[in-house]
């Protein structure tokens, strides 16, 4: 564990981090994979979708495993909470309050799980879709006709689910960002207002060398047997 940040002792106005470096490659580059899979199917560029898609679930592996081994504000269980509490929370939003979180917001924490549930199933259904002409993903193999069929239709509508999260997400960072609390901000530099932070919150961090680390074992195997025989064939 790298050094905590604690902010029982720091001014209101200086920024303490937050997110770490791991969440915040996941975040942007997870929105760069997800513009470069919807580019290349509206293009019929499959085997650039398929690479694209290869590279984000390196990243969602990642995030995985970063949730349950990661910094604090990285882990489930550090924003998970129990539907009482995210209740409460939408309650004083709602009366125009805005309650300090160190990361994410109960809300934020629920529509984190939603959004990854919902990558997990776009990505193992695209592993099982097919076009019916020249692409089809690798485990369509292994599945039946009529499971290939249902699952390439899953794969097809899930996505309009994703884009739904996504613009969700897109208003509830407006919502916050016209309170006062500049997220978009925050996951580029890491960093939050004290004064946006529940006092006395202490946060761990994680070292960067186990995320590359993380990286690296799940994202080379992809490479070597998923991406490079793409690229070999072009």
């Amino acid at each position: 564990m790298t050094p905590s940040a604690n902010n029982s002792s720091t001014p209101s106005s200086q920024k303490v981090p937050v997110w770490d470096l791991p969440i915040r490659l996941f975040h942007w580059l997870s929105i760069a994979c997800f513009i470069g899979l919807w580019w290349s199917a509206d293009s019929a560029e499959m085997s650039l979708h398929m690479i694209f898609g290869y590279c984000f679930a390196t990243l969602l592996l990642m995030r995985l495993v970063w949730g349950v081994m990661g910094s604090d504000t990285a882990r489930f269980s550090q924003f998970v909470v129990a539907p009482k509490k995210a209740l409460a929370y939408l309650t004083l939003l709602l009366q125009g309050k805005l309650p300090p979180t160190a990361g994410h917001n109960p809300l934020g924490g629920y529509m984190v799980v939603l959004m990854l549930a919902v990558m997990l199933v776009q990505l193992v259904t695209g592993l099982f879709s097919s076009d019916e002409i020249f692409t089809e993903g690798p485990l369509a193999q292994y599945a039946s006709a009529e499971w290939v069929s249902w699952l390439t239709w899953l794969h097809k509508n899930n996505f309009d689910l994703l884009l739904i999260c996504a613009a969700i997400h897109i208003a509830a960072v407006a919502i916050h960002s016209i309170k006062g609390e500049k997220l978009i901000a925050a996951m580029i530099h890491g960093r939050k207002p004290a004064a946006q932070i529940q006092p006395g919150t202490s946060l761990r961090f994680v070292a960067f060398w186990k995320a590359a680390l993380l990286m690296t074992i799940t994202g080379v195997p992809i490479y070597w047997f998923m991406i490079r025989p793409i690229l070999n064939f072009w």
